[in-house]
């Protein structure tokens, strides 16, 4: 499942997670028919047009295969918020079972894959002159407090060939995007984002990486706009399947994240 915003603004982000799990011998179908999952609407409460776009996700998914997902949020719609979105309606049954196949990417990664313990069969090797990186990692609140999987995010990136991990202050702290609240709240997210991008940088990475699309935006763009007043570094953002795709070829082609 790729999700709204990665079709949208980090295409390379999917094709990258389709090319490392073809190299780990999985077999990849992206269904043509897939849309939103609905989670604007269920969070905005609007119950009904938020099942009339999950529904054609019921359908573009009904195989009984597992269903990868590139956003801890979306996964989070899929994997928790279906089967109530669903209950009480005729598609419950198939609401819970796609919910029950469902994982975040770095979920599938660790838990399904074995990531960690495979990556180094996969990695092509590195010379002694290869770059490394310093990486500061953002787990979003969806994929840290929904899914569950700040464990699987860390695991997957400290793996990486060349890659240092650092995680800045207060971690768990929302980056202020959460969606509509970015909206309705637009102060408010405008000071959080302001505070997690300056933890950012004080880290001295190189790169920000996450799982989660909107976070990405939120604080690369509020670097950005802090950069240009002085206060700190731009720094590029890349979506972890991007971060796990480059160490395993050496960081030949370095794209950043920016929608821009």
């Amino acid at each position: 499942m790729g999700t709204c915003l990665v079709d949208s603004f980090f295409p390379h982000a999917g094709m990258d997670a389709i090319t490392v799990l073809r190299q780990l011998g999985v077999e990849v179908v992206f269904p043509q028919g897939q849309t939103c999952c609905g989670q604007p609407a269920w969070n905005s409460g609007y119950e009904d047009e938020a099942r009339a776009v999950a529904r054609q996700q019921l359908a573009a998914f009904e195989a009984d295969i597992p269903v990868v997902v590139m956003m801890g949020s979306c996964a989070g719609m899929v994997h928790l918020e279906y089967p109530d979105l669903f209950a009480g309606h005729p598609e419950e049954a198939q609401a819970r079972a796609l919910a029950a196949r469902t994982y975040e990417f770095s979920e599938f990664m660790i838990n399904v894959l074995g990531l960690d313990n495979e990556i180094l069969s996969i990695a092509q090797p590195r010379s002694a002159d290869q770059p490394t990186r310093t990486v500061a990692l953002h787990t979003s609140c969806s994929s840290r407090r929904g899914m569950g999987v700040a464990a699987q995010h860390m695991a997957l990136a400290t793996c990486l060939p060349g890659v240092t991990v650092v995680e800045p202050e207060r971690v768990t702290e929302c980056c202020g995007f959460g969606g509509t609240f970015a909206v309705k709240q637009a102060d408010i997210s405008a000071a959080m984002a302001e505070g997690k991008a300056l933890a950012m940088d004080a880290t001295g990475a190189d790169v920000i990486t996450s799982a989660d699309c909107g976070c990405m935006i939120n604080i690369g763009g509020t670097l950005d706009r802090l950069a240009e007043q002085g206060k700190a570094r731009s720094i590029p953002t890349q979506h972890l399947a991007t971060l796990v795709k480059e160490a395993l070829t050496g960081y030949a082609a370095a794209t950043s994240g920016d929608p821009s």
